[in-house]
């Protein structure tokens, strides 16, 4: 049997250079996607990330609304349907207005406030009304042209009252060339200008009243994307000078303050506005964050009651007075955290009752760094651990994580009323998750690509399915499994060899390797290598086969079958070529039992191979098949494992590096021959001819021999009877010896 450098299949180590590759690329990745991240949040764009925060802090608020103040310190004059029902549509005469400021200062309210603007003298003043009447008494007119307009009787009882403050709204262009009053706030007025929002312009109102009024403020309310007021604007900038809103202006009056503190920074923007002794903490650009309540309208009065002064006088005493409207015809509906429709006055009235409460919502001055240190730790733990032990328990590791940074979120704002994004941070972890889960399964399909690539020429393709499906099923290291070995060998490839170039000798190989090793893959077997001319192969690894001993002796079988048509062909090729043919004959060993099986080698290198006594005694078997002129010796363990096989015992041998005597077997045929009459005979007379052999009854045995060379019916088995009559005549001329027990011990492998 020649031996020749072969093919190495080194699965494991291909394995790790995959997974290695696969690791380290999915790491750096997972570090770009976080660097990004941080980049992001640096940025931070505005959009899609505040919604995120947005909607869980909405939600907080929803699982705990604030409490409403009992009594509330503010009181909501409402110009509802019914008011509008009784005193006509908007707008009213100014007089009505006139007549509900003095009804509400002499019922003791301390602030006054309006969520209107008044931009446009009354057209319903006496003086103007006139104009546009027919058939008036020229007299009358005049007198009615004399009466005091209903701005002047408004502006008068505001001024009178001390405590109105008319509201202003920004806008985006104003024909109002007036210049702004000049502001009240103290403090880092140029750090809050460059914070604070901005409006090109203001809308105010007709200059008698504004001159009357204790103050201004803005009642723009800046919605979020989504169409939800969460934050109010505490200040805005407008021509270079800071407005305060409608809400804190009227703290402002109800405090007697004259001034308003700010305070800003020049990196960190607004922090908080201060009204005696109140402190408004604000976000960097001066927003208040709502936290509302549920809206009931329990502080809400219609305006006709207050016109009419049916109304308790006590409900109105010490009050901070926001006059607004819920009439939908007038398009002040606003949608917040806890409710979706309420009058957009009640805002306003929120964020009084929210500073007088102390129940803010803040943003604390750590917050960036506290959730920017969170979606470290918690990103570089998907980094470290997704490669490390998989997505399965790293999941735990993530919900564990995120659970406790929304868990932490909401104990600080239902205990402290501060707001920490745990949004950001877990977003993060989940995409590193992803990313890295992503890139896990990608590297087991490479793995799976190169587990198939790998064994594609040494697996039957379901084999190759299966273990590509499982690779775990390939135990590294070695491990004791009960296999059928196979060796094949071309006997006198030296005289073949000598009529090919190496071209023409490879080509000849290939067209041999080929059948037969599609032959041993059809039937579940695995190529351990080729050497030369010699194919090893063994089945029950890597992955479970019952019938390995079945498997394999039908494989050795087809490949005796598939031989002759290949020898057809070469001669064909030969006789056209005009050279010597020389037929391919092969031997074929087949032994069952314990083997080592797994990776076997070195650190540096592994194959994944068979080891043990069986393995070398399946080679001993096909190098004795020349010997004993058969296709294929099998040993007694195989035979046991497939007994409906045709099969003749042939000897017991100790073959080269064995001490003790093994039995032997040629394989003949399949089952269906194992059942035929002739068989039966043949197998009964052979049994007889082994018995007489051993009893060393020689004329016996030569004269069974003889009848057996009748009976074997074309069956390759000449060679082995013409070995026995041989040893029989050696016998006969040096006989063994009563101590004889039959064994044969070989000389050769």
């Amino acid at each position: 049997m020649t031996r020749k450098t072969g093919r190495r299949f080194d699965l494991p180590a291909t394995l790790r250079a995959v997974r290695k590759a696969m690791t380290s690329g999915g790491r750096p990745a997972a570090f770009l996607l976080l660097l990004l991240a941080i980049l992001w949040r640096i940025v931070d764009p505005g959009f899609f990330l505040e919604i995120g925060r947005a909607k869980v802090f909405d939600f907080y608020q929803q699982l705990k609304p604030r409490e409403a103040m009992t009594p509330s310190p503010v009181v909501v004059i409402d110009i509802d349907e019914a008011s509008l029902a009784e005193l006509g549509q908007w707008p009213w005469p100014r007089t009505y207005l006139a007549q509900m400021v003095q009804n509400l200062k002499e019922a003791g309210a301390v602030a006054i406030g309006f969520d209107v603007v008044f931009a446009e003298p009354d057209r319903t003043s006496p003086g103007v009304a006139v104009e546009a009447m027919v058939g008036v008494d020229p007299e009358m007119r005049a007198k009615l042209k004399t009466l005091p307009s209903n701005d002047t009787v408004f502006a008068q009882v505001i001024k009178d009252s001390g405590i109105v403050v008319l509201g202003q709204s920004g806008v985006n262009a104003s024909p109002d060339a007036r210049p702004l009053p000049e502001g009240l706030f103290a403090g880092n007025i140029d750090a809050a200008l460059r914070h604070a929002l901005h409006y090109p312009a203001m809308l105010r109102n007709i200059e008698e009243l504004e001159q009357a009024s204790a103050g201004r403020g803005v009642f723009s309310v800046a919605e979020e994307q989504d169409g939800i007021v969460r934050r109010v604007p505490a200040i805005v900038a407008v021509d270079k000078t800071l407005h305060p809103a409608l809400s804190i202006e009227l703290l402002h009056v109800a405090m007697s303050e004259q001034t308003l503190g700010v305070r800003a920074r020049d990196d960190s923007g607004i922090e908080f506005i201060n009204i005696r002794p109140n402190r408004m903490q604000t976000d960097g650009k001066g927003r208040i964050y709502v936290y509302a309540n549920k809206w009931t309208g329990e502080n809400y009065i219609p305006a006709k009651d207050i016109l009419y002064q049916t109304v308790d006088p006590a409900r109105l005493a010490g009050k901070i007075v926001l006059i607004g409207t819920s009439a939908t015809g007038l398009h002040d509906i606003r949608a917040t955290a806890i409710d979706k429709k309420l009058p957009g006055v009640d805002v306003h009235a929120q964020i009084i009752e929210t500073v007088l409460s102390g129940q803010q919502l803040t943003v604390p001055a750590n917050a960036q760094g506290f959730e920017a240190s969170a979606m470290l730790t918690v990103a570089l733990l998907m980094i470290i651990l997704v490669p490390m032990i998989g997505a399965r328990w790293t999941l735990i590791v993530f919900l564990t994580a995120s659970g406790t940074l929304i868990g932490g979120s909401w104990w600080y704002f239902a205990h402290e009323r501060t707001l920490y994004d745990p949004v950001f941070p877990a977003l993060v972890a989940l995409l590193l998750f992803i990313l890295l889960t992503y890139w896990g399964y990608a590297s087991e399909e490479a793995q799976r690509r190169q587990v198939r690539t790998a064994f594609s020429r040494y697996l039957s393709p379901a084999l190759v399915e299966k273990v590509a499906h499982d690779p775990s099923r390939l135990v590294l290291g070695g491990e004791m499994r009960d296999m059928t070995l196979l060796f094949c060998d071309i006997r006198g490839f030296t005289t073949i060899s000598e009529l090919f170039d190496a071209q023409g000798l490879t080509k000849l190989i290939n067209r041999f390797l080929t059948p037969m090793t599609n032959v041993i893959l059809d039937r579940y077997g695995t190529i351990d290598k080729y050497m030369g001319d010699c194919i090893m192969a063994f089945w029950n690894a890597p992955l479970d086969d019952a019938d390995h001993a079945r498997h394999a002796c039908e494989s050795a079988l087809v490949m005796m079958e598939r031989l002759q048509p290949l020898n057809d062909e070469l001669e064909a090729e030969a006789k056209v070529e005009q050279r010597r043919h020389v037929p391919i004959k092969i031997g074929i060993g087949l032994n069952s039992g314990p083997v080592c099986v797994g990776n076997m080698g070195s650190d540096q290198r592994f194959d994944y191979s068979v080891l043990g006594d069986t393995v070398n005694l399946a080679s001993r078997l096909e190098g004795q098949s020349k010997p004993y002129g058969v296709y294929i010796v099998i040993g007694d363990e195989t035979r046991k494992r497939a007994t409906d096989y045709a099969a003749l015992e042939l000897d017991l041998i100790k073959v080269k590096g064995k001490t003790e005597a093994v039995r032997i077997w040629t394989l003949l045929g399949r089952p269906d021959m194992d059942a035929t009459p002739w068989f039966k005979a043949l197998e009964e007379a052979h049994k007889a001819m082994l018995a007489a052999y051993r009893g060393q009854r020689w004329d016996e045995a030569r004269a069974l021999l003889a009848t057996l060379d009748t009976l074997r019916n074309g069956l390759h088995l000449e060679g082995f009877y013409a070995l026995m009559e041989e040893r029989i005549g050696e016998y006969l001329k040096a006989p063994p010896g009563e101590a004889w027990d039959g064994v044969f011990t070989a000389t050769s492998k």
